[in-house]
């Protein structure tokens, strides 16, 4: 495997020639990375972290597939009662000079309403998300070590990581520029600290009761505190 310091430049590459396919392992810039990313259309998932390039495998339905779409659901719903949030599916983000992570999902603030990240003109997701969720089960290792790193040095305010095969949810939140683990209420319930409203069952998630989750979610949606933070969000309210 190359080091770091021969990572590729886009100008190294010759005039007319083909680009190389992506592969496991391989080091690069961020702008090479998205060049041979954008010469390969019929592939779905990669991801740049720390300069390496990480490729997906086949994706099995318990283990990624139904998790995946229970979690999208749950923040389908969030944002489909939140003015101001937009929540993504795998969708690439542009987070450093070094990484393009291509997260399972992530929910941010509208950047005209105050959100941490930018739409660019190419339509990708520019600097950290306020949260970021990976559903996990081969990538746990990835997922709580380079990529913590990665989306904490990027101010990435809250990331949950489901590990599937462990039947675990992880809610981490970023303070003094260090995740540390939120906890939940006496009620079992996780209680997002930056999507206020935003209240999820790990309990039910890992047990694959979506109707549970949609129900916590429920109520987190009808709380004061949701209402003001809709309130917050609104660009008219600084008008009042």
């Amino acid at each position: 495997m190359a080091p770091l310091e021969t990572l590729v430049e886009p100008s190294e590459i010759p005039v007319g020639s083909s680009l190389p396919p992506l592969e496991n392992g391989d080091h690069l810039t961020r702008d090479e990375f998205e060049r041979r990313f954008d010469a390969m259309p019929d592939l779905k998932k990669a991801e740049l972290l720390e300069g390496i390039v990480y490729m997906g495998s086949p994706v099995r339905l318990k283990r990624h597939g139904r998790p995946h779409i229970h979690v999208s659901g749950w923040l389908a719903n969030y944002e489909a009662s939140t003015p101001g949030v937009i929540a993504a599916d795998n969708t690439s983000v542009r987070i450093d000079d070094e990484s393009m992570p291509q997260p399972d999902l992530c929910l941010f603030i509208d950047p005209a309403r105050g959100g941490q990240a930018v739409i660019s003109d190419d339509d990708y997701i520019e600097g950290g998300p306020e949260l970021v969720v990976e559903v996990s089960s081969s990538t746990v290792s990835i997922d709580l070590h380079t990529k913590l790193r990665v989306y904490r040095r990027n101010k990435v305010r809250e990331y949950v990581v489901w590990r599937v095969i462990e039947k675990t949810v992880d809610w981490f939140v970023l303070r003094e520029g260090e995740y540390v683990k939120l906890a939940t209420g006496e009620d079992g319930i996780f209680r997002s600290e930056v999507f206020r409203g935003l209240w999820l069952d790990p309990g039910a998630l890992v047990g694959g009761d979506l109707s549970v989750v949609l129900a916590a979610l429920g109520r987190g949606l009808a709380s004061p505190e949701h209402a003001a933070f809709v309130d917050r969000l609104n660009p008219r309210a600084g008008q009042a």
